[in-house]
């Protein structure tokens, strides 16, 4: 990004926003009374959702753990919760420059191999969001082994093996949690397991009904099972009841950045631009369409300027050329990680068709997931390279995943008479 903070700290490689999306839409807190809360901080580290873009943006809540991390830089528990209320941030927000400063409170304690567990949490954490995912899983499962009881443990886990494709990994984490912490708990991630092996249709009725029950009803639950009820609808083919259930988690929750963004892009592609451009660029303290679009994220800004595109709006040059400056920046920071801003940019914008590629080819050996699943298809047909895309094919076999947009072109891409070819 172009844009700069006071917080923005020493480690300054960007997150993926792959990841910070799946992870958000699998984790955030969803918190029955049976049950340890999830990735919810105490309340003296609670970061309200404000734009961490405006001048006023840091409470005295965060202004207060800063003072107390930067007054003991190594005094572990003020590290902690320090690092804990800046991820926090930087996951409601969208807004990925806050892991860094995570790191840059977990770094005299990166390498030590004798913590409690909520600092290998952490850690892991940081790490996987950095795309380390072997070391964050591992400082996970040491986390998990000291303090085996906390949810919040289990959910980041279960959302790892998720990226990295490990379904039956995925499924033992769903048993554990039912043995842990309750049949209600291991349900709803049962239901996001569903889905995402193609079985969205049951998921539907199981995130339905725990919508509904009594230790769902707080505001993060509601998100968290609404963005995963939407994604079911989506799967199963039903845009609309999915526009439906995100546009109503949106009026009850405007902050929600992975929210706006679902509903932003869902939009985009049934064609219904104006709404999608509304949404992009709304601002999410009162809900109405602004014009600076500086304080976008890169996700939020992209989706901006396809919707532009598809209203042939005049200020789709003047937002293009934004998300190119920042990515311009960021290749001169010579940040390696890739976002998915980029790939849409450079695949689905039609800036770049083969360093999109490329670049989809290196991301899928890190991380699998169906919307960079979707772009790497569209690349490899546009360019007719059919077979470069084949590790999508193997794992949409293996995983049995299908959505209304990836399945046909999976099997345009067999079709095609560069798959018959045989590999380049």
């Amino acid at each position: 990004m172009d844009k700069t903070h006071r917080h923005r700290c020493e480690a300054s490689t960007p997150i993926s926003s792959a990841t910070v999306t799946v992870l958000f839409g699998l984790f955030v807190a969803v918190s029955p009374v049976t049950a340890q809360e999830r990735f919810k901080p105490a309340e003296s580290a609670v970061v309200l959702s404000v734009s961490v873009h405006a001048a006023s943006g840091r409470l005295n809540s965060l202004r207060s753990l800063d003072k107390s991390w930067r007054a003991q830089p190594q005094n572990l528990p003020s590290a902690l919760a320090y690092a804990r209320a800046v991820f926090t941030l930087g996951l409601t927000e969208g807004d990925l420059r806050w892991y860094g400063s995570a790191k840059a409170a977990l770094t005299p304690w990166w390498t030590v191999a004798d913590l409690p567990a909520e600092a290998y949490f952490l850690r892991g954490l940081v790490k996987q969001g950095f795309h380390d995912f072997p070391d964050g899983l591992q400082d996970i499962n040491r986390a998990i082994a000291l303090e085996p009881a906390r949810a919040e443990f289990w959910s980041w886990r279960f959302a790892l093996h998720l990226l990295l494709a490990n379904m039956s990994a995925a499924q033992k984490d769903i048993e554990e949690m039912g043995r842990l912490l309750g049949a209600e708990e291991a349900q709803v991630y049962r239901a996001v397991l569903l889905y995402r092996t193609g079985q969205s249709l049951p998921a539907v009725d199981m995130l339905s009904q725990a919508l509904r029950s009594p230790n769902y009803q707080d505001a993060s639950s509601q998100d968290w099972l609404g963005f995963h009820l939407g994604e079911a609808h989506r799967v199963s083919g039903q845009p609309a009841k999915a526009l439906a259930v995100w546009g109503q988690r949106l009026k009850a929750s405007p902050q929600s950045h992975l929210i706006r963004l679902s509903l932003a892009d869902l939009l985009n592609q049934q064609g219904q631009y104006r709404q999608a451009q509304t949404i992009a660029m709304a601002d999410a303290s009162s809900g109405n369409a602004q014009n600076n679009s500086a304080t976008l994220t890169d996700a939020l800004l992209m989706q901006a300027v396809l919707a532009s595109r598809g209203l042939k709006d005049p200020d789709e040059a003047r937002l293009a050329s934004q998300l190119e400056a920042r990515l311009q920046s960021q290749a001169l920071r010579q940040e390696a990680l890739i976002e998915r801003p980029k790939l849409i940019y450079q695949i689905a914008y039609g800036r770049d068709l083969k360093a999109g590629l490329a670049l989809s080819i290196d991301n899928w050996q890190l991380q699998k997931e169906p919307p960079d699943a979707l772009l790497f298809v569209q690349a490899a047909l546009a360019l007719g390279q059919a077979r470069a895309a084949e590790p999508v094919v193997s794992w949409a076999e293996k995983t049995g995943y299908t959505d209304p947009q990836l399945t046909p072109l999976l099997a345009q891409l067999k079709a095609h008479p560069s798959w018959k070819g045989g590999r380049p």
